[in-house]
C-alpha cells in the first residue's frame, strides 16, 4: 500500500465498484426491459440468476417495479446507488464536493423515476450523471493513485458483471486489459496470480465463469 491509508483506499475502491454496479446493471435492465414486458412470466428470472440475487419478486412486473427502486432490498439498483453516495460522502475530502454532486444528482433522478409515468427517461439521466461522474474524476482528481483505486474498483466490477452476463470474449479482453494496466498504479495489495489466471483463461477462450468470478472477487486485499 502506498501513501493512502487503508481505510480510505477501501472507500475509494468500493466507490468505484458500487458506481459501476449501478451503471452496468441499469444498462442491462434497459436492454431487458422490452423483453421482460413481451416475453413469458419468468423472463426476469434469468437476470436474477446471472446476478446471483434471490428472486424475491414473484412476477416480472414486480421485478420491473421493484428491482430498480426498492430501498429495502439490498440488491436493488437504488440500494447500490445509495452505497455509492455513502462512500462518496465519506471520501469528500479526497474526491471533492463537485465530484460527489454527480452521484447526488443520479440518486435524485433515481428517486424521481420511482414515481414517474415514464421512468426510463429518468433512469437514462441516472446513467448520464454516472458518466459525468467518471469524466469529472478524470478531469479534477490530480492524484493518480486516488484515480487509479477508484477506477480499479470500476474495472473489477465491470469484468465481474461481464463474466456473469457471459459477454463475448472480445469484451472480456478489452476490460481485462484496462484492469491489468490499472492495478499497478493503485498501490494496493492484490493477488497477481489472479491476473495471470484471467489472462490465460480469456486469451485462450477457456473460461470457467464461476471460477473466474470467485477469483476476481478475491483479487484485492483490503
Amino acid at each position: 500500500m502506498g501513501i493512502i491509508a487503508l481505510e480510505k483506499a477501501s472507500g475509494l475502491y468500493w466507490l468505484g465498484r458500487y458506481n459501476e454496479r449501478v451503471y452496468t446493471t441499469l444498462r442491462e435492465f434497459f436492454v431487458g426491459y422490452d423483453r421482460m414486458i413481451d416475453e413469458s412470466e419468468d423472463s426476469y428470472k434469468e437476470l436474477c440468476s446471472m446476478l446471483d440475487i434471490p428472486d424475491v419478486y414473484g412476477s416480472k412486473m414486480e421485478f420491473i417495479n421493484k428491482y430498480p427502486f426498492d430501498e429495502k432490498n439490498v440488491d436493488s439498483i437504488i440500494s447500490n446507488l445509495t452505497r455509492t453516495y455513502d462512500n462518496a460522502m465519506v471520501m469528500r475530502d479526497v474526491i471533492g464536493t463537485e465530484t460527489i454532486s454527480y452521484v447526488e444528482l443520479a440518486l435524485s433522478c433515481m428517486k424521481a423515476a420511482r414515481y414517474s409515468e415514464a421512468p426510463l427517461l429518468e433512469l437514462q439521466e441516472v446513467i448520464d450523471y454516472i458518466l459525468a461522474f467518471w469524466g469529472y474524476v478524470d478531469d479534477s482528481i490530480d492524484d493518480r493513485q486516488i484515480r487509479s483505486i477508484i477506477k480499479a474498483g470500476r474495472r473489477i466490477e465491470r469484468l465481474d458483471l461481464y463474466l456473469r452476463f457471459e459477454r463475448p470474449v472480445s469484451m472480456l479482453e478489452r476490460e481485462f486489459a484496462k484492469l491489468k494496466s490499472r492495478m499497478e498504479l493503485t498501490g494496493l495489495s492484490y493477488d497477481k496470480t489472479v491476473i495471470s489466471y484471467l489472462e490465460q483463461a480469456i486469451t485462450e477462450n477457456k473460461i470457467n465463469y464461476s471460477e473466474a468470478i470467485l477469483k476476481l472477487e478475491n483479487i484485492v486485499k483490503l
